[in-house]
Formats: structure tokens, C-alpha cells, sequence
């Protein structure tokens, strides 16, 4: 049980600096809060709100307390509770409702619902269902308002079960280290869902926390509006004098269920919620009020009819709002590819390698763009560990290329966050296994932010990093994972496999407006030199390349494998079997046209990629022949792939673990029936 002693020990003579304006301003904002809370949980009970959302009732000083604090320019990051936030910041409550409703109108096209609110105009950034994220997201909006010397701060709010989130830690470190104008708000509300939080929670509290990071921190009475008001106007005033982030646990009682469609079993007594809201913050503000002669009873009774009056008026013109179509919900998936400028140039004579041509496009565009940044670990002074970002510490400075802690979550949400905020990013994983621990930041976060906050949101951010087995570094360093992506809508993936390529797509990454994953093998890394032309260019993704012409069989590869496939096709051809070579280039958007045209003259098709067989590319490349052009075929279509095992470090098992040229020729020969 929580412990309903805990206010008692934050009792306080506070100085209050709050004018009677203020109590006024923050009394009307609470009612606010609290009609809309109540209303929209009568709504959901009568199904006109479906899904869910989750109530603030009792904890709305929170909200009016700090948001006043922030400026127009500030941003604001907050949690699935959230709604008391985004009231106080400024939100239109008739907006939030039709968003609630599923409403074309409300603030994210009905397609995010509750716990995605934003408003770009007014600095917030979005609620989110996601435990913690808001926190990783807050670190790179901060980083990039730093960036620009904009003086502007941000506030990121969460709940006290996401203090035992990696990511409270990663960001807090990364914030703390680079003395980011942010404040980290906990909300303690004394539950998780149905778990006290003194029983998963080590340390004497949230907010000691920030000790381990020399943050400055405290724990106030989150009840009290003068409390939280005072601790963010001094966490506001250190966080714009430069002197870094503030960590602030506010306690706290939330008087419904976790959400409105919980409807678990009784987990909490009566004493303890009895004894909470007779400390609840409205009660207290305007017996404070009324003491000090700046309210009477009937003028805080027609501030309650002028709210419920306003409330309902915004319930009524959300239920007229139409709803959306399925058209418009597409359309807001990725955002619209910019044009080419200017054709790109032909490759040249000039020869650089696979490595030096990524090298090459990150300084073209980061000299042409100041808001092109690269995080990831080691990128700075010694250039990764595999050299591509060597000389862009020396030329463009610490601020652009950032030297990361070992906090993958931190990097890629510190990317994504300031990406929202108009960062051009490159987020670097050391190892593309490593991957595996931005996943919330790219599948949860980049991938779906456009989307799910109404096509609002521009998140133009790439992540990068090489995959592949070959150069004997086992299990956990040598994956191909592009089909953990390819599955996610809004992302693209591209997988260059020559130095022209990787250059032109890799600038075409960086100014496209989402997201891009881009994959590079370890083994391209180490090839010869190639034709390459000086000029700034971008590709077109979404365009294969034919790599070698024939007319027996179709091979379509990627990365590594276009290699070995025309390695194949010279030797095949010693044999009298033309295999045309098509390397895809980018698997999303996947230019199937080429493919299928290049079958339709074959009549036969071969499908290679280094990952394992099962839920490989291959098969959606397979798929899609035989949808277009199925009656062109005179076999059936043929893949290789991995098989279903991890890759072994023994240099051998590893070797035979790779599709080769052998096993291309003999599914080419298998296919043409000449075995």
C-alpha cells in the first residue's frame, strides 16, 4: 500500500511567490483539467470515446503549477496521462476531444488518439504511449535548442514507473554530461498499474536519483501549486543560464484506475484514497484562496458553471467534427519525397572506396546543411571503428559530430528527438546487432510520428551502421536484420552495394523528411576502390539497378550478395546462361516494376540475401512476381538465403553459412533445367 504518510513529510512553509492573478489563472486551469477528465470518462463508459485514456483527477496542480513556467518557444513532452499538460500549455480543448472522439479535426487527424496529442505551434511535442519515451525524446529536442542557441527550454514529463526505465538512466547521464536546458518531471502518483511504487522502486526516492548524475534534484508536494510552480521556475531559471537539466519528483495521487478501461480488481483502500483527496489540490487551492479573501464561494461556483458550460460546448462541437478516411490516414504514413535537383552525375574515373564514398556524402551535405548532426559512439575524434566518419570532428567540430555515451537507447531517442525539432540526424550503431537496442526509438517513435501525430511531425533521421557476417565476429556482431524494418511502415531501408550508390543514396537519406534505415555491409567496407564522381549528388531510391544484362535468368541481390551473384553470372556465362543481375538498392521503397520486367524477359528468377531463408526478403520479392508476372514463368521462383541459425565464428561454418557464387549457379542452373 502506499504510504498515505508521505504528504505529511513534505509539509512546508513554502514561500509563496504566486500573485492572487496566478491562483486565479491556475484555479481555472485545474477545473479545466478536471471537467475534461471527468467528461471524457462519462464519454468512454457511453462509447463515444473508444479505445482508452487515462485520467489526471488530483493531479492537477502539476500541470498548472509548471506549464505556466514555460515560454511560447519551450517545448513539452509528456506521458499517456498527459492531457493536464497539454490544457495547460494552451491546448484547444475542442481539438482534443474530436481526437479523442477518432475526429478528422482533432489534433492528430484521429489517427493518434489519447496518448498522442501534440500541437508543434505551441511546443508540444506529443504525449506518448510508451513508458519513458518522452524522456529519450526530450534529451534531443533540448540538444537541438542548444544547437541553435534559441534560449528556449523544454519539460519532460513522466510517471514513477518509468524511473526504473533504462532509458531514465541513459537520458539523464546524456542530459547531465552535455548540460541540456531540460527539466525531467517525475509524477509520482504511487501506483504502476496496481503495484505500489515504494515496492519496485530501490533508493530513498525518484528524486535522489539525480545524485548519481550531479543533478540537481527534489522531491516537492505535488499537491501544492506553489511547490511546483517554485521548483520549475528554478529548475527553468538554471536550465536557460546554461547550467543543465533538473531532476523533480512531484508526489502525487491519481484517483481512478490506471485507464478508463482498466477495470481491475481493488488493489488500494478506502483510508488511503480518502486520505489523498482530502489533500487533492483543488480543495486546497481554493480554501487558500477563499483565506485570503481572493475568491468567494458563488464566484468559484460560476467559474465551475463557466468551465462545465465551455467543456461541454467543446464535447458538441467534437461530435459534429467527420471522421477520417482511409486515403487521407495513408497519405500521412511518410512524408512526400523531395525531388531531385538535378539528374546525378555518371560515376567518372575518380575511384574511392565503399567506405570513403558514405565518408564523402556525410561532408557534402553536412558543409551544404549546419543542421545535419551525427551521434553515435566513438564517431568523433577517432572516427568510428570502421573509419567512416573519420576527418568530420576535425572539419565541422564537436557539436555536429557528438561522441555518445554507450547508451544506445539515449542515442537513438536523443536522434529522434531532435529530428522533431529540425535536426537533420545520423544516428550511427557501432555494430547493426546493437540495433536491436534503439528498437523503441525507431519502430515506436521515428517510424510512426508523422503518422500518429496527423502528419505533423517531420523526423528526417537515419540510422546507420554495418551488418554482415564475413569478417569472423560471431553471433551477436555479424546480423542481417533489414526484415526487422521492412515489416514497419514509415520507415524506408536502403542497402547500397556499390561506392556510387552508397554516396548519392546515403545524401538522399539525409534530406529526405523521415526515416531511413541504411544498412551497410562489413565486407563492402572492405572492397576496391570504385568510380565515383566528386559533385554533390542524390540517388532516387526506389530505383533497382541492372547490373549485368541477360536473358536465361533473372539473379535480384543486395549488399554483399550482388557481388557474389555476378561473380556467378561470369562464370555461367562461360556455359552459354546469360543471368541479368538486379540489385535493388533500396528494399523499401522496392522498385518491383524492374524486377518483374527483367523476369518477363528471363522467365526465371533467382532470389539471393545473406539473411536466414525464413521471413527473408526473398520471399516478399518471390511474392511479388508471382502477383505481376506469373504467366512469364517457366519455373518456379527459387531462393537462397542463411540458414536458420545464428552465424558461426569458426571461419569455415562462417564461409558456408554465406550464400557463395556456387549455391547462385546451381539455383540458376536448378531453374533453367540445365543441373
Amino acid at each position: 500500500m502506499a504510504d498515505v504518510k508521505i504528504l505529511d513529510t513534505l509539509a512546508r512553509a513554502a514561500p509563496n511567490a504566486l500573485t492572487a492573478k496566478d491562483r486565479r489563472a491556475a484555479l481555472v486551469t485545474m477545473l479545466r483539467i478536471r471537467q475534461f477528465e471527468t467528461r471524457s470518462k462519462e464519454l468512454f463508459l457511453q462509447g463515444i470515446i473508444k479505445g482508452t485514456a487515462h485520467s489526471s483527477v488530483g493531479q492537477e496542480a502539476i500541470a498548472a503549477g509548471a506549464c505556466p513556467v514555460l515560454e511560447d518557444r519551450d517545448f513539452l513532452l509528456t506521458h499517456h496521462r498527459g492531457h493536464g499538460h497539454t490544457i495547460a500549455k494552451g491546448a484547444d480543448i475542442r481539438r482534443m476531444f474530436a481526437e479523442l472522439m477518432g475526429r478528422a479535426s482533432g489534433y492528430c487527424a484521429g489517427l493518434g488518439g489519447s496518448m498522442h496529442i501534440s500541437d508543434f505551434e505551441r511546443g508540444i511535442l506529443g504525449a506518448n504511449g510508451i513508458i519513458g519515451a518522452g524522456i529519450g525524446l526530450g534529451t534531443g529536442a533540448a540538444l537541438a535548442e542548444q544547437l541553435n542557441r534559441t534560449g528556449a527550454i523544454g519539460i519532460s514529463f513522466f510517471g514513477d514507473g518509468a524511473a526504473n526505465e533504462g532509458i531514465f538512466h541513459e537520458a539523464m547521464n546524456l542530459a547531465a554530461i552535455w548540460k541540456l536546458p531540460l527539466i525531467f518531471f517525475c509524477e509520482n502518483n504511487q501506483y504502476g498499474l496496481s503495484t505500489p511504487t515504494e515496492m519496485v522502486t530501490a533508493g530513498p526516492s525518484i528524486a535522489a536519483r539525480g545524485d548519481a548524475y550531479g543533478m540537481p534534484n527534489t522531491r516537492i508536494d505535488g499537491n501544492d501549486l506553489s511547490a511546483v510552480r517554485e521548483a520549475v521556475e528554478q529548475a527553468a531559471l538554471r536550465a536557460r543560464g546554461g547550467d543543465g537539466p533538473t531532476l523533480i519528483e512531484a508526489l502525487t495521487y491519481r484517483w481512478d484506475d490506471h485507464s478508463m478501461r482498466a477495470n481491475l480488481p481493488s488493489y488500494r483502500t478506502a483510508d488511503e484514497e480518502e486520505a489523498w483527496k482530502t489533500a487533492e489540490p483543488i480543495i486546497r487551492l481554493k480554501a487558500e484562496m477563499i483565506a485570503r479573501s481572493e475568491l468567494a464561494e458563488a464566484e468559484y461556483a460560476k467559474i465551475v458553471t463557466a468551465t462545465e458550460a465551455e467543456i461541454e460546448a467543446a464535447i458538441d462541437w467534437a461530435k459534429e467534427q467527420a471522421e477520417p478516411d482511409m486515403e487521407t490516414a495513408l497519405s500521412l504514413v511518410s512524408p512526400p519525397r523531395l525531388p531531385l535537383q538535378h539528374a546525378p552525375p555518371p560515376p567518372g574515373d575518380r575511384a574511392i572506396t565503399y567506405a570513403e564514398a558514405i565518408t564523402e556524402a556525410f561532408a557534402l551535405e553536412m558543409a551544404q546543411d549546419e543542421d545535419v548532426i551525427i551521434l553515435g559512439e566513438d564517431v568523433g575524434r577517432i572516427g568510428g571503428i570502421f573509419g567512416l566518419t573519420r576527418g568530420l570532428y576535425d572539419r565541422f567540430g564537436a557539436e555536429r559530430v557528438r561522441d555518445m555515451p554507450i547508451s544506445e537507447g539515449a542515442i537513438a531517442s536523443c536522434g529522434v528527438g531532435a529530428a522533431m525539432r529540425g535536426k537533420r540526424v545520423v544516428v550511427e550503431a557501432q555494430l547493426w546487432d546493437f540495433v536491436t537496442l534503439m528498437m523503441d526509438a525507431i519502430v515506436n517513435q521515428a517510424a510512426k510520428a508523422r503518422y500518429m501525430l496527423g502528419g505533423k511531425a517531420q523526423v528526417p533521421v537515419v540510422f546507420r551502421g554495418p551488418q554482415g557476417a564475413g569478417i569472423r565476429l560471431a553471433a551477436q556482431h555479424t546480423q542481417s536484420l533489414e526484415m526487422f524494418f521492412a515489416n514497419v511502415p514509415g520507415l524506408e531501408i536502403f542497402a547500397p552495394s556499390t561506392a556510387y550508390d552508397a554516396k548519392g543514396l546515403m545524401a538522399a537519406a539525409i534530406r529526405h523528411n523521415g526515416p531511413v534505415v541504411f544498412l551497410e555491409h562489413k565486407l563492402l567496407y572492405l572492397g576496391q576502390p570504385q568510380p565515383v564522381p566528386e559533385a554533390r549528388y542524390a540517388l532516387e531510391p526506389g530505383r533497382a539497378r541492372v547490373m549485368r544484362e541477360g536473358a536465361h535468368c533473372t539473379v535480384i541481390a543486395t549488399l554483399a550478395m550482388v557481388e557474389r551473384a555476378l561473380q556467378a553470372a561470369d562464370k555461367l556465362a562461360r556455359e552459354g546462361i546469360e543471368v541479368e543481375v538486379i540489385d535493388p538498392r533500396t528494399i523499401k521503397p522496392l522498385d518491383i516494376e524492374t524486377i518483374c520486367e527483367s523476369v518477363r524477359k528471363t522467365n526465371r528468377a533467382v532470389v539471393v540475401h545473406e539473411a536466414p531463408l525464413f521471413g527473408g526478403f526473398g520471399g516478399e520479392i518471390a511474392a511479388a512476381i508471382t502477383e505481376h508476372a506469373f504467366d512469364w514463368l517457366d519455373a518456379p521462383v527459387t531462393r537462397i538465403g542463411a540458414p536458420d541459425s545464428p552465424v558461426p565464428y569458426n571461419d569455415r561454418l562462417e564461409r558456408q553459412y554465406m550464400p557463395d557464387a556456387r549455391r547462385i549457379i546451381e539455383a540458376v542452373k536448378k531453374v533453367t533445367y540445365r543441373s
